[in-house]
Order: C-alpha cells, then structure tokens, then sequence
C-alpha cells in the first residue's frame, strides 16, 4: 500500500441548480470527505491507495463504498456500524457564497477510537486531516495516535490543516491544529486559515511558527503556494482558471504533490502537478475531477 487515507466521508446533497436549499426541488447527491477526495485522486494517479473510516449499514455509507470502489480505491479497512448512521451535508447556495449544513454528529465515523488500525501493516504513508480530531473525543485520541505517537511507523505522515469554523472556534481549533501541523511529516495549509487560527500574515510567519513540519506547504488561493524543507523554500504560482466551483481544489492539490513526493519529485514539480489537479477540480462541479493524461504527469514530474 503506498497511501493510506483517514476520515470520515459523507453524502453531500445540493441544489441541481443554483439556487437557494429553501426553494430546491431537485437535490443532486454525492460523496465527500476531504480524506477520500484525496484518495480518490491519488488512485486514479496510479498509486496503491486505501480509505479507512468508519460508515452506518445503511444505504447511504454503501454508496460511499461502491463510489469509492468504482475510482479504484481499497475499501477493505472500512468499518460499518450497524447502530449509527453515515454522515450527510447540504449545500445551500446563495449570493453571498454557499453555506454548509452538517449532520453527522452522532454518526458511525465519530466512534472512530485508538487502535482503529491495530495490526495492520504500515503504508509508505497516512493522511489525515484535522476535520477528524473534532468528530469526537475518541477521534482526537485516534489522531494522536497515528499523528503525535506514530502507531504506524516507519510511515509518513501527511496532515491537511483543513479547518472547518462550522466545527469549533478558533480558540480551541487554533491550539490543537498547531500541534499537529507541527509534528507531521508533510503538513498542508491554506494562508488565509492560518491567518485565521495563528494570526500569521506570511507563509514565512507559518514556517517559523510550525518549525517541527518536515515539509511545510502554504497555500494562497489563486495566487500559489509555497513549500519548505529543511533550510529550503520554493514558491509555484497557481495556474489561471475560470473557476466553476472551489470545493475539493485543496485536497486535489494534496493528493498531486503527495503523489509527487512519493515519486521522489522536487518539491518545483510536486506542486506544478498539485496545480494541475487543483486546476481541475476548479473547473469541476463536485469534488472530483478526471486526472490529467498519464504523459502529462511524467512529463510535469521529470522537469525538475
């Protein structure tokens, strides 16, 4: 297994049409999760790829497997609870932007404890992000335990700081999110979330804040990201799009530079291809988009 990916995926309804949740009709119903998103482009990048998290026997997490299953993904580690439900979101679209309404607490992912992942054999690397840490208590455990005490070494770990204002406040989420960030071996953060939790103003600000990353990478929307390791940092600007929808870009940037650095790519490169996914999932109605041509990938990847 290279990649083994963990969290909560849900069922995510929207309006067809653009249009307010109040006034919908017609709902279109798909899957999410930063987690899975993730792992889903990665395994249509070729890399061995598996979700693990935790779904309700009912039909809704049996969608999730079998999308997830379609895109090439390994469900075998996937747990089903037979007492709690899957998660479920709505979009509801407005002109001020689309907001977000959760139900998922009490779902069959929050149960999610230490030793979720006893026994098996550790992947070349885990991702993570913090949506899962606010779940539950027993999540924030499981967290720590792949994260901050490496129950899977010698894997890396990769941690998305994914902050979700809906879930906790900034009081609570910027203390914790910090923690973790700065044990991971691969952290993502977006500027404007780190502005939010740490008062940072620069992606400078955030390395010097997270010292512990490995390799620290700082996104800035449309503008473009900056990586650092060690001593070093590089900056690859954003490819211009015409956006149709944000959702999912961030995780598809995850999942092309992970997939970079796991073909011992530059960090120049595992960017420029962690752009050409974001790029797409932009132009992309829903989380995922197609991956770029298996040449295409190569030839992003050999020009160092």
């Amino acid at each position: 297994m290279d990649v083994l990916c963990l969290g909560e995926s849900m069922i995510v309804l929207a309006p067809a049409a653009a249009e307010p949740l109040r006034g919908a009709v017609d709902l279109h119903m798909g899957v999410a999760g930063a987690e899975s998103n993730v792992a889903v482009a990665l395994a249509r990048l070729g890399a061995g790829t598996a979700w693990c998290g935790k779904i309700g026997d009912d039909p809704l997490g049996r969608r999730i497997r079998d999308v997830l299953d379609d895109a090439g993904v390994d469900c075998s580690l996937v747990q089903t609870d037979t007492e709690r439900p899957t998660g479920v979101y709505f979009k509801d679209p407005g002109p001020e932007g689309t907001r977000v309404h959760y139900y998922r607490r009490g779902s069959a992912a929050s149960t999610m404890r230490p030793g979720h992942l006893d026994g098996i054999a550790p992947p070349r690397l885990l991702h993570l992000s913090g949506i899962t840490p606010v779940l539950s208590d027993t999540c924030a455990a499981l967290v720590d335990e792949l994260l901050i005490d490496r129950a899977l070494d010698p894997a890396l770990v990769s941690f998305d700081v994914n902050y979700r204002p809906a879930l906790w406040p900034v009081s609570e989420a910027g203390p914790a999110l910090r923690r973790l960030a700065d044990a991971a071996d691969i952290a993502f953060v977006g500027l404007d979330e780190a502005q939010t939790l740490w008062g940072t103003a620069t992606a400078d600000d955030v390395r010097e804040l997270l010292p512990g990353t490995g390799v620290l990478v700082v996104k800035d929307g449309g503008n473009g990201v900056t990586a650092f390791e060690g001593g070093k940092s590089a900056y690859s600007p954003a490819e211009p799009v015409d956006v149709v929808e944000p959702v999912g870009a961030g995780d598809a940037f995850a999942a092309g530079f992970l997939y970079g650095r796991l073909q011992d790519a530059s960090l120049e490169a595992s960017m420029r291809l962690g752009h050409r996914l974001a790029a797409g999932a932009l132009q992309t109605v829903g989380d995922l988009a197609p991956p770029p041509p298996p040449e295409t990938v190569r030839a992003i990847l050999e020009d160092q």
